[in-house]
């Protein structure tokens, strides 16, 4: 039974630290009564999952300002050269998060326990929502063994709430003709989730959240409207940017904003690249271990248990494709 041992520690660790805020002697930045506040600035750390390095910026933690998020993970960007061996995660279980995976450069292949398995190309966007539990594996795609090229993207694990943490899981392979797009003189996003000026993804979702991939040129300023009761936070993928307060936000760090205002203000020092998240909180116990994410303690070793008995699937036949 070697191949159901369960993963041992977790996944859901904290990699962040909280920065003092950061003032800027200068600003071009006007605040506004309705405003969000910043509530800190987490820099992301360096680890590994499986040979894949990545970037994580938060892991089950400060769930106040990211929920319904749970974990958040950049990866790359790797270069890959023809015929090297595939960047890889092997197959293993989740349950009760949705792991959301977008790529912004190369390609992907995965591969689950509900016999899926396919490329993913730049810009598409898969849902894996784990549900009572499923197996996937994760991997440089083809395109990349044949050609080469850069491996970079983000997965990001969507909590999902207690009313929904037991249904059958499913995968979603999404295009970006299936995203709304907005491109201006001075910045351009993808909406790849929610709505932004009118504009709505054609993706659904079990509960509220938006998903925005923004780029920003030098001396852009962008005031983005969000519900005031959701959550949001901005990671800056490149570049420099300016919000509430004067604070500077730079490449690698993601800002967390209070709830109670609407508007989000962004000032790009540079040219600048941003994925922006958020949605309705879910307002419930957090329990996780590895990648288990349930309300209590006994939904964990019933996650587990399933796992064990092999009812989330075979983690060697997705490993190899049978």
């Amino acid at each position: 039974m070697k191949r159901r041992e369960f993963i041992k520690g977790s996944a859901i660790l904290g990699a962040t630290a909280i920065l003092p805020e950061i003032l800027s002697a200068t600003s071009a930045m006007e605040g506004t009564t309705s405003e969000r506040k910043v509530h800190g600035v987490l820099i992301a750390a360096k680890t590994m999952v499986g040979t894949l390095p990545v970037l994580r910026a938060f892991a089950g933690d400060y769930n106040d300002y990211v929920s319904p998020f749970v974990f958040f993970d950049e990866f790359g960007p790797v270069k890959v050269n023809p015929n090297d061996q595939p960047l890889r995660v092997e197959a293993h279980p989740h349950a009760g998060v949705i792991p959301i995976t977008y790529f912004l450069e190369g390609s992907g292949h995965h591969r689950d326990s509900l016999n899926y398995d396919f490329q993913i190309a730049k810009g598409d966007f898969m849902m894996f929502t784990s549900g009572r539990g499923a197996i996937h594996m994760e991997e440089t795609g083809q395109k990349l063994y044949d050609n080469g090229g850069l491996y970079h993207g983000f997965q990001i694990w969507l909590n999902m709430p207690a009313k929904f943490k037991w249904i059958a899981p499913s995968t979603v392979l999404y295009h970006p003709e299936q995203m709304a797009h907005i491109q201006e003189k001075n910045y351009s996003a993808d909406i790849v989730l929610g709505e932004l000026f009118g504009q709505k993804s054609k993706i659904e979702t079990l509960f509220p959240v938006f998903y925005f991939h923004l780029k920003l040129k030098a001396g852009c300023k962008l005031t983005i409207p969000t519900e005031p009761t959701h959550n949001a936070f901005a990671y800056i993928i490149k570049g420099e940017v300016e919000t509430e307060g004067r604070k500077e936000i730079k490449e690698n760090q993601v800002v967390l904003f209070e709830r109670g205002e609407s508007l989000i203000n962004f000032y790009a020092h540079k040219d600048s690249e941003i994925l922006m998240c958020g949605g309705q909180p879910h307002n419930e116990p957090v329990f996780a271990y590895g990648p288990f994410v349930m309300n209590n303690e006994s939904e964990i070793m019933a996650c587990y248990e399933n796992y064990r008995k092999g009812l989330m699937g075979n983690p060697d036949m997705v490993n190899a494709g049978r």
